[in-house]
Formats: structure tokens, sequence, C-alpha cells
């Protein structure tokens, strides 16, 4: 063999080896895609579209922020910048909407062929829930992916999708430990992939008050100064939480703020004595199972940084108190434009039930007064609830029965299967364990028409997992807890039950391990699943 023919070979090889690496392998059929939430239906096809360098995006009028959303993450997901050009016709993504595309409002429609993806909703919302969809086909590039036009394969076929249930929710607790703007932010971008569509913020605790009140200053400057362990807090401004509300609203994602009273008010009542009835804060270990007096009622509390709760509540008797929270209700509600605003409600075990029962429907007057429907945990359903109010069922069956008999409906969030600050098993090294340890099939295998047979699938408003975060301190213990129970969680409320299986599930998020690796997601490799 002469060497010219040898070093011919060579370059043809090499060329070989350049064009494959530029190629990412191609994918399995698309029903065998790992989408997750499961979308409704999916049926495959032969071939593909092959998204490249050149490939283009174009939408019809009013879905600007949705393309615009599509070029950041496809950038994100394999470096391509995909132009948007409006009318492009051949190796194209078109988005549009189309109200027969789904008798859901959020529904949508993906058609996957060789040159054209079409991703049609019946709403912006429904074709931003689609792009979600879209951007789960793109295979996770390898290392090894080079050359100068890489080329990402998806399967061709056809995804028909909407939602179980319309609310599907996380909660930031804040006020244990506050996260900034960016930090928020950056757990909207990773929810939203999981098409969660609320993300409600626990904004007060006894140990912290993170949202600034113009009419009541003293509850940031004092109130937001400290957090649990006796870190230095903070707060948000009213600026900082409308910049929140906007950054959500472009992801199609409703704010939903939570005051939490009477009870868990301790650092409302270090900032203004006047709503201090006299409660005895506790040492650190112990509650106190009865109202115990302290001092002269009307004086301002100790800050608190403890863990423990049930010992504080606002003054029940008092006008100032309910021109207090009428000035809370009212500033955050002008500058929320969600429907709900949350009460709290929970564990004010201080309060006397008579006090309790009127205190909570002078709040939902208040709340209904400035245009909003009322939340609260599923304690409030001792009070005479209105129709548009919602219990939040985190703890007792009976009191989201009892809401659904006044003709409320109820918000599942069961502690033993929803609560993300649980520990995963005993060697978790943060999160609590009061509740339960939620492992991943823990998180999955539930569904909220089972939880009590008197609640049914009508009297649902949708699903919520809350993180509290008495033991979380950053961002990557909050990606922790988090994921991957919450893509768990995600799929119980959006896909039908009988499209749920957890085989099917822990299959298909390994390929989100690869992302969430790939995207430096601190997440918790459970052992349920071959990652």
């Amino acid at each position: 063999m002469s060497f010219k023919m040898t070093f011919q070979s060579f370059i043809w090889a090499a060329l070989c080896f350049m064009f494959i690496a530029c190629d990412t392998e191609r994918p399995a059929k698309l029903s065998q895609s790992s989408v997750i939430p499961i979308p409704v239906s999916i049926t495959s096809a032969e071939g593909g579209f092959a998204l490249k360098s050149d490939s283009k995006i174009s939408y019809e009028s009013g879905l600007q922020n949705e393309a615009q959303a599509l070029k950041q993450r496809l950038k994100s997901l394999t470096g391509l910048e995909v132009n948007i050009e409006d009318g492009a016709s051949e190796n194209v993504i078109q988005l549009s909407i189309d109200p027969n595309a789904s008798a859901n409002e959020e529904g949508y429609l993906i058609k996957i062929d060789k040159g054209k993806v079409k991703i049609t909703g019946n709403s912006e919302a429904a074709v931003f829930w689609g792009i979600q969809t879209f951007c789960q086909l793109v295979p996770v590039p390898s290392d090894n992916v080079s050359g100068p036009n890489p080329q990402f394969f998806i399967s061709a076929g056809e995804i028909e999708d909407y939602p179980e249930y319309a609310y599907r929710g996380m909660m930031l607790d804040v006020a244990r430990h506050f996260f900034s703007v960016n930090e928020v932010k950056h757990l909207i971008d990773l929810i939203s992939t999981y098409k969660i569509n609320h993300l409600h913020l626990h904004l007060s605790d006894d140990q912290g008050w993170r949202i600034e009140i113009k009419s009541w200053p003293l509850l940031t400057e004092i109130g937001g100064s400290t957090e649990v362990g006796g870190g230095k807090g903070g707060f948000y401004t009213q600026e900082d939480y409308k910049e929140i509300v906007r950054y959500a609203s472009e992801r199609h994602m409703t704010i939903v703020p939570e005051i939490d009273m009477p009870g868990h008010t301790n650092s409302a009542l270090a900032s203004y004595g006047e709503l201090n009835p006299g409660i005895k804060v506790p040492e650190e270990g112990a509650v106190p199972t009865e109202r115990t007096q302290m001092g002269v009622a009307g004086q301002p509390t100790p800050l608190y940084t403890g863990r423990e709760v049930g010992f504080s509540t606002l003054d029940t008797n008092k006008p100032v108190t309910y021109q207090f929270i009428e000035d809370v209700i009212r500033e955050i509600s002008e500058i929320t434009p969600g429907p709900y605003f949350h009460i709290g409600g929970d564990e004010s075990h201080v309060t006397e039930m008579e006090d309790y029962i009127p205190f909570i429907e002078k709040a939902q007057d208040i709340v209904t007064k400035y245009g909003k429907k009322t939340l609260g945990w599923d304690e409030v359903a001792h009070a005479k609830l209105l129709p548009t109010s919602v219990a939040q069922y985190w703890a007792k069956a009976e009191n989201a029965v009892m809401a659904i008999e006044q003709g409320a409906k109820v918000l599942i969030s069961p502690a033993t299967k929803a609560y993300l600050d649980m520990k995963y098993d005993s060697t978790t090294h943060i999160g609590l364990n009061w509740a339960a340890y939620i492992e991943l099939d823990d998180a999955y295998n539930w569904d909220p028409t089972t939880l009590d047979e008197q609640i049914k699938r009508e009297h649902i408003i949708g699903v919520e997992a809350p993180l509290w975060t008495e033991t979380v301190t950053n961002r990557s213990e909050i990606e922790y807890l988090t994921f991957p129970r919450l893509a768990a969680i995600a799929e119980v409320a959006w896909s039908p039950q009988d499209r749920r299986d957890w085989d099917s599930f822990k299959s298909r998020l390994k390929f989100h391990g690869q992302r969430w690796t790939r995207d430096n997601v601190n997440f918790y490799k459970s052992p349920k699943v071959d990652w």
C-alpha cells in the first residue's frame, strides 16, 4: 500500500469522524421520548426533524415572548443560534395559536416531520408549555460533539397534551431563610420546565418579614433583619417583588403571596408591639401548649431565630390589628396581578378558637375587598369560607372536607407526599422528617383523588409542593431537596392518572438527570433510579 493511499484513507476517516461527531445520536421513536410530565398522547412516525444552525423559528402575532424563550432555551441546550424569521416555511419551528388546538385553555399540539415542527396551542401559555415539551425532545449533547454544524435529530410524530389540573404549584419559604431575587428567578426557570404555573411565596413568619409594606416600614427594618440561626435575613422591596412577578409572568407562572396570620407572626410583633397581646417566646426546643403572658401586652416581642412554631398570635381584639392586615393585603394586592392571596392560618395554637374564627372571616373579607380570592392552610375551614376561597390540604383531611362542605375548593399538598423539605431517608444531610421520609417513589406514587373518599376530582383545583426552609440556606440546597421530587409531583399534577407509571417515570428521569448534571443542578441521585 502506497503512502499516498494511506494518507488519503487517514483523511477520509478523519472527515467521517468529524461529521459523525457533529451529530448527536439519533433518538428512538417519539413515543419512547423522556418527556416529564408525560403527555396525554404521543404518536410516532417515520423520519425526524434535524435541528441545526440554519433552522429557523417563526411565530404568529402575540407569541414574540414565546419565540424568544424558545430561541434562548435552544441556545442553552445546544449552543445553536436558531434565528427568528417571519414567514419561514422550511427547516422551521412554527409557533401558532388555534382555539381548536384543544378544549383545554392550556392544551397544545406538536407535529414533527422532516422539514418542520409545528407547536400549536389554545393560548400563549399553551404554546409555552408545548415549547417545554419540545425542548425535552432535544438530545443532550455529548462531550465530544464538535465541528462546524452540529445537528440534533428529533423523531417525527405528534403529541397532544393538556393538564389534569389548572393549578400546578410549588411553594418557597423565604421567611425562615431569605433568598435573593436572582435565586427565585433561577428556581422559576427550573420549575417552569415541568409546567409548574404557580409559585407560592411564604413571605412572613416568626423568623422574618420579607416584603416591604410602605405604611408599616418597621416590618422590614426590624422584622426582616434576621432568620433561622440568627443570620442577617433580608427582604424584597416592592420593586423587587414586581420584578419577580414580571419574570414569572413571562414564563406563564402566577405568584401567590402569603402573609401568615394570626399565628406565625412574631416578626410582626417584634416590629410593632401594638399588635402583641402578650405571648411568651419559647426557649429553643420548647413549644407552649397554652397562651402564657409575659410582660405588658402592646410591647414588642424579642426577635426569634429558632425553629419551633405555635407560640405567636396577633391581637385579634384590637382595631389596629385589622388596620394592619388591611394595609398589608392592600399594598401586596396592588402589585400582584394573580387571583390569589394566601392568609396562612395554620398552627395558630395560642389563638383561642373563638378569636381565630372571626379573625379568619374578617381577613377573608379584606382579601375579597381588594379583588383577590383567599387561600389558606386547611385549618381555615373552621371559619365560614366563601365559595371563592380555597383551603390548602396539608395535614388533616377532615379540614379539607369541611371546606368542601361549605362550597369551597381545595389545593392538595399532603405533607407526607408533597413536602419537599422532608428528608429522602435517614441519611439526608438537610431537611426534616416530622411528617415522613419521602423518597422519590413516595413523591410519585399517589393521586390527589385517592387521599380521602370525600375529596373528589371536582373539589380539587390542583397540587402544590411546598419547600419550607428551616434547614435550607442556599440555592444548592433548594435544588437538592426539590429535584428530582418536583418532577414527580409535576407529573401527578399535569398528567392523567392512567398515563402515569412508576417504571416509565424513573426510566424517563435518567435523561433529566443528564440535563441537570450538564446544567450544574445539585439534584439528589435517588437509589431508586439507574442514573
